[in-house]
């Protein structure tokens, strides 16, 4: 059994055009997350998943390393299975994202040690509790519904759960927010790669919903830790000070 950290890393973006190469404290983006990641200590190997030679250049110019991949990939899950080739079954894969340098190593191992340890699930993801009843409204904000096990019911815009008879009260830790990090089992990542969107991921945008379609189970991790994700320009020189602060 192998565990791969992998970053999938594009540099076109709408908001942020070239966002893996900006500069944050003195290294690129991309190279933060790789930093970061490598200090988890489940994963046997970290690679970047990207289509683009500036990217994959910076990267190996602070020690990572990336793998080309072809533009054309539909998404980044599709892009992290092409990374890692011709992975094993029992492979865990863990899919990183590539714009926050500041993700905590220790939810990557939580998320790698769940598959490990419990043969029943096929993936896993993480929460963290929603505290403003704006977050709870809001259609970025992506909301799980949980089983006892804390396995994943259901991942919906909308705001679910929903209480008939009263305004949520956000105290009570029904209501958790998805954060875009998962792990998968090799079998289960490649039967997901060959089956083609459902109707459920392509009304709500969410690429998990098909895991869901197809039976799968998602364990999910709770941690109280939002990340933080560099969108903006102005995301980037927030997150570059923390990190330039973390340095002194």
């Amino acid at each position: 059994m192998k565990t791969y950290g992998i970053i999938p890393s594009r540099f076109g973006s709408s908001r942020f055009p070239g966002k893996p190469l900006a500069m944050l404290a003195g290294k690129p983006l991309v190279a933060w997350v790789v930093e970061a990641v490598k200090k988890a200590k489940t994963l046997d190997e970290v690679l970047v998943a990207t289509d683009d030679a500036r990217i994959c250049e910076a990267v190996e110019s602070y020690g990572g390393k990336a793998v080309m991949t072809p533009s054309e990939l539909p998404s980044g899950t599709d892009r992290i299975a092409c990374a890692a080739g011709d992975f094993a079954d029992d492979d865990i894969l863990v899919n990183i994202q590539g714009d926050e340098p500041l993700i905590d190593p220790q939810l990557i191992d939580d998320l790698a040690l769940k598959l490990k340890l419990n043969a029943k699930w096929d993936m896993a993801t993480a929460v963290t509790p929603i505290k403003s009843v704006a977050d709870y409204q809001a259609k970025t904000v992506v909301k799980v519904v949980l089983d006892r096990d804390d396995g994943a019911m259901y991942f919906s815009r909308a705001p679910i759960p929903c209480d008939r008879d009263h305004e949520a009260d956000l105290a009570f830790g029904l209501y958790v927010r998805h954060l875009g990090i998962y792990a998968y089992r090799g079998k289960f990542l490649k039967r997901y790669i060959a089956e083609p969107p459902c109707a459920l991921e392509q009304t709500e945008k969410l690429e998990q919903l098909r895991a869901l379609w197809m039976g799968a189970k998602i364990a999910v991790v709770r941690t109280e830790d939002e990340g933080v994700g560099v969108d903006t320009p102005e995301d980037a020189e927030r997150v570059a000070k923390i990190l330039a602060d973390r340095a002194l």
